[in-house]
């Protein structure tokens, strides 16, 4: 073995005692990347590497962001690479989809919106998802209804009601983001929901909330007065 390649080992070693030790909070962002590439790059200084994803998407939530082709962009990252990154981000929303599920009413917890900022703040495109909730404000699931342009051409107020049946649910919570960041609703969200929130009524079915998320950030119809 020669001493770069003895040198990295120690490395890596230190890194591993360190977080076992200090927890991951102790660790620099650059470092935190260094311990994850470690489990899918061996016989390798990986510091370089993590700084470079840094760099190129300028954050842990970039990279983790990222889609497969665009980190396979970056030089020494390969398909084996990029795919350890997007399963852990998409353990952590599986996680925190769990975390609201056990939550003892959503409607006063954190953890759906936790969840929904990483499930949603970095999608590129729109996405509509309807929350179902049973008399107790607990979630029975969470469905993605609707991929592309949200509007009320394309989301039927009809489906949402149907579907709400068939998961018996005595309560709604909406939702859709922008990828642009923009939070402000439009005239056409505003529209949707009140007819939603009118067909869902007919059948003694609430609409709690229709939430609109962001790139790091929300909106609360019910929180702004909107319904």
């Amino acid at each position: 073995m020669n001493d770069h390649s003895h040198h990295y080992l120690e490395h890596r070693q230190r890194l591993k005692k360190k977080y076992i030790d200090a927890g991951i909070d102790a660790f620099h962002d650059y470092e935190s990347l260094e311990l994850l590439l470690s489990y899918a790059i061996p016989r390798k200084d990986i510091k370089p590497l993590a700084k470079n994803l840094l760099t190129a998407f300028g954050s842990i939530k970039g990279v983790m962001d990222a889609d497969i082709t665009d980190l396979k962009q970056i030089r020494g990252i390969g398909l084996h690479t990029a795919l350890l990154i997007k399963i852990v981000k998409d353990i952590l929303k599986l996680y925190l989809k769990d975390r609201a599920k056990d939550s003892p009413q959503i409607s006063s917890t954190s953890d759906l919106l936790n969840y929904l900022k990483i499930a949603m703040g970095g999608l590129k495109d729109e996405q509509f998802r309807v929350i179902y909730l049973d008399s107790q404000n607990k979630i029975i699931d969470i469905e993605i209804l609707q991929e592309g342009i949200v509007n009320q051409a394309v989301v039927y107020p009809r489906k949402v009601v149907e579907n709400a049946l068939k998961q018996k649910a005595s309560a709604l919570i909406l939702v859709h983001n922008h990828p642009s960041g923009f939070l402000k609703p439009s005239e056409a969200d505003i529209r949707l929901t009140k007819i939603i929130k009118e067909t869902a009524k007919m059948l003694d079915i609430l609409i709690h909330d229709h939430i609109i998320i962001g790139e790091n950030r929300f909106f609360s119809f019910r929180e702004d007065g909107i319904l």
